[in-house]
């Protein structure tokens, strides 16, 4: 790790993303007085936050091998803590969810189902396996292959699962067909990264 990286750099890096992500879900749920408004406006912005800190990380080997260049290679040094900042951000976007449920049954009832609760499940499953062995100890012992494994399956699955939850928005509210655009060119990037690889190797999960 390079020292003149200062707070942009592994755990620091982390840190600073988390304690800027509680203070900005803190800011916008007061503006509502802690109301669910307020509440349902914090699930929203973290579910654009966790958008972005996974396109980060998910795109981070295809460009570090595409373009290489001093960001490129900050953002491929540091996947594994964009990764962890990701986490915490659903993380908060969770506990938000919870919030929105003991606060509003019924509404958040009208804004869920059955579908939502089990590819949810499977998504936070994901996470929470994937940011585990996201450690040097615990990468070593499930091996590299199910480590291999298990983040490219995790992530493939919660690049769907964006690709759902704001896609199905769109017709709605087109807007939100400008989230797509970066779900689009990170899947882009890592097919042609993986296009162009030496025959034998592989791109790196995330």
């Amino acid at each position: 790790m390079s020292r003149r990286q200062g707070w942009f750099e592994g755990w620091r890096l982390l840190v600073v993303f988390t304690l800027s992500l509680i203070a900005l879900s803190l800011w916008i749920a007061s503006m509502r007085q802690f109301e669910v408004e307020g509440v349902r406006m914090v699930i929203r912005f973290t579910a654009r936050s966790s958008l972005l800190l996974f396109c980060l990380a998910f795109s981070a080997a295809a460009l570090a091998r595409l373009w290489p260049n001093g960001w490129t290679r900050w953002q491929r040094r540091n996947r594994r803590y964009l990764g962890l900042s990701f986490a915490a951000s659903h993380a908060i976007h969770a506990v938000a969810i919870v919030a929105f449920a003991s606060m509003d049954p019924a509404g958040f009832a009208e804004a869920t189902s059955a579908a939502s609760f089990i590819f949810g499940g499977i998504g936070y499953g994901f996470i929470i396996a994937m940011s585990a062995t996201s450690f040097d100890r615990t990468a070593a012992l499930i091996g590299p292959r199910a480590w291999r494994a298990l983040h490219l399956a995790g992530g493939y699955y919660l690049w769907f699962q964006f690709m759902v939850s704001f896609g199905k928005r769109v017709p709605a509210m087109p807007l939100y067909a400008a989230f797509l655009v970066p779900l689009l060119v990170v899947m882009a990037l890592r097919l042609i990264a993986m296009a162009a690889r030496p025959r034998g190797q592989t791109v790196a999960a995330g």
